[in-house]
């Protein structure tokens, strides 16, 4: 019988964030400040406790066959809208919604990532307005969308109701309005409006940002296809974003884009290290960002546009361009009756993933092994939830 010490975890959690923010410490008070907002909130800043659960637990990391390519932190709200990589060559551009985060991909056990989202359901109450039936009931949905997905490739034609309203509203969006919520006129270019997202690089490392660009830039674009002049730099930040990563070395880039100030290009430079299930992996020597970038081209038809990789100050950065179109649901604003469709939408997305990036494909899961896999996720929730209450009384 497995009896962890939920103090004891949420202490382990809190010291790791701690050493995590070392290097940048004005972000440990807002990372504190989003995991302590709800339990789903703690889930996402906390994948290294998921890992050491199973680790320490095996029994709720057993279940059901399959390997390849995981997430590795699937929870609700690692879906988005994005625009995908098909305009790059000069094709149609495609905005699509799927899975948008593979900074923790590993290779592993397919059961893991499906836990960890359950777990995200079961703990996302607060977020979706549902009670503890109505979250198991979302459970049972997204094994519904999941495994007809990885066994048979099978997935809803159309998205439901939630994800249609989004992907209508972020086409609707301009490239000027992701400047302007982002950044400010400042004679003919532009700068970003520093703040709680955006605030200044250490001095030290402006330079070697610059240089990290062009690394990106080249690897990228190893032919020069692509116009040089859209690269030229005009602004750099330290960017503020997420929850699990808050504390990592995190760079905007600003570039001159088609040439005016309104046609400026923002691009994201994120530290990735060892994912939080490596304690239960086998290491590999690949750069981190290297995995990052494999995962993702492996597990989506439509890769974000312009990913790519650099190194930076000794770390290995993932590199991508941010659109007008990404955007997440927001999880508070969902109607009730739409909840079970959209549960069963997501379940389908991630086998699909797992599909794509499989190395062992399994036999169809059977009605007992996932009734196993929605009581391990329980077991791991409640341990989440007082994990969570823990850190809001310590801090």
């Amino acid at each position: 019988m497995w009896n962890p010490d939920p103090l004891q975890a949420a202490q382990r959690q809190l010291a790791r964030d701690q050493a995590a923010a070392q290097r940048f410490p004005a972000t440990l008070p807002q990372k504190l400040a989003r995991m302590t907002a709800s339990p789903l909130g703690y889930l996402r800043g906390a994948a290294p406790l998921f890992y050491e659960l199973l680790l320490e637990h095996p029994e709720l990391a057993a279940g059901p066959d399959g390997e390849g390519w995981l997430i590795g932190d699937a929870h609700l709200e690692n879906f988005g809208a994005f625009r995908s990589a098909e305009g790059d060559g000069g094709g149609v551009d495609a905005v699509v919604f799927d899975v948008n985060d593979f900074d923790e991909a590993v290779i592993g056990p397919f059961r893991w990532d499906v836990i960890r989202l359950l777990t995200s359901v079961i703990l996302g109450g607060r977020e979706l307005g549902s009670n503890g039936k109505q979250s198991v009931g979302l459970c049972a949905a997204i094994l519904e969308g999941y495994v007809p997905a990885l066994s048979e490739g099978r997935s809803q034609k159309e998205p439901p109701p939630p994800v249609r309203r989004l992907l209508e509203k972020v086409e609707r969006r301009t490239h000027k309005d992701l400047l302007d919520r982002r950044t400010e006129r400042v004679g003919s270019t532009r700068r970003f409006v520093r703040g709680e997202r955006y605030q200044d690089l250490p001095p030290e490392l402006i330079r070697p940002a610059g240089a990290a660009f062009e690394r990106y830039l080249e690897r990228l674009d190893p032919n020069r296809q692509l116009a040089r002049e859209h690269f030229l730099i005009e602004d750099v930040a330290f960017r503020v974003a997420g929850t699990g990563s808050l504390g990592v070395l995190r760079v905007a880039v600003l570039t001159q884009g088609k040439g005016d100030p309104d046609n400026c290009w923002i691009f994201d430079m994120k530290a990735e290290g060892t994912p939080a299930a490596q304690v239960l992996v086998s290491a590999t020597e690949e750069p981190p960002a290297e995995r990052v970038l494999r995962a993702t081209r492996a597990c989506l038809s439509h890769p974000p546009r312009m990913a790519g990789t650099s190194e930076l100050d000794g770390q290995s950065m993932f590199v991508r361009r941010l659109l007008p179109q990404e955007d997440k649901l927001d999880l508070t604003r969902l109607v009730a009756e739409e909840l079970p469709e959209l549960a069963r939408f997501l379940g389908s997305l991630v086998g699909l993933v797992h599909r794509r990036g499989a190395t062992r494909t399994p036999a169809r899961w059977s009605e007992s092994e996932l009734a196993r896999l929605t009581e391990q996720a329980i077991a791991i929730a409640g341990l989440h939830e007082a994990a969570y209450l823990a850190l809001c009384k310590a801090t």
